[in-house]
């Protein structure tokens, strides 16, 4: 049974439309094409409701520091969302999903060391200033690294821009 938290399609810029282990693989080769730069992972989702829906767009991203990168999206909608701390709290649960599932599935392919970071698309300044020492605190206590607004660009620019 597919994990209801994970996309089932994601589209790259790069690839097209893949399933889940296409695009980690794509992932996995485009990191060992260049072994000795620096990588990190990031998983960002971001959404926008309507009327008691809302579509979600969650990113996975392979950033060759300093060098550029590739992305995937996948998008999911969700029914019976009806407040903006429901939608955010539901964004935090798909990545940090997303995140486990991604660090169980390359470990299976024998990448264990990977530079992985959660961004969340919470911040300082607005509504969801109230929701940041929760939503990273649980993160965090998952074992994960965790970026909120301004720094939580992967939410809140690629996932953003698929919305």
């Amino acid at each position: 049974m597919a994990d209801k938290t994970i996309p089932q399609v994601f589209t790259s810029p790069t690839y097209g439309q893949v399933d889940w282990e296409e695009a980690l693989s794509k992932m996995a080769w485009f990191m060992g094409v260049d072994t000795t730069a620096s990588y990190e992972i990031i998983i960002g989702t971001d959404s926008e409701a309507q009327n008691g829906t809302a579509d979600y767009v969650s990113a996975l991203i392979v950033h060759k520091k300093g060098r550029g990168g590739i992305y995937f999206w996948g998008r999911q909608k969700v029914e019976k969302i009806f407040s903006m701390k429901q939608r955010i709290w539901q964004e935090a649960l798909m990545s940090l999903s997303i995140a486990e599932k991604l660090v169980f599935d390359f470990a299976q392919m024998g990448l264990v060391d990977l530079n992985l970071e959660i961004h969340v698309d919470v911040g300082p300044n607005g509504p969801t200033r109230e929701l940041i020492a929760d939503i990273v605190g649980m993160i965090k206590a998952n074992g994960f690294r965790v970026s909120v607004k301004p720094a939580s660009w992967g939410a809140s620019h690629v996932a953003d821009r698929h919305v």
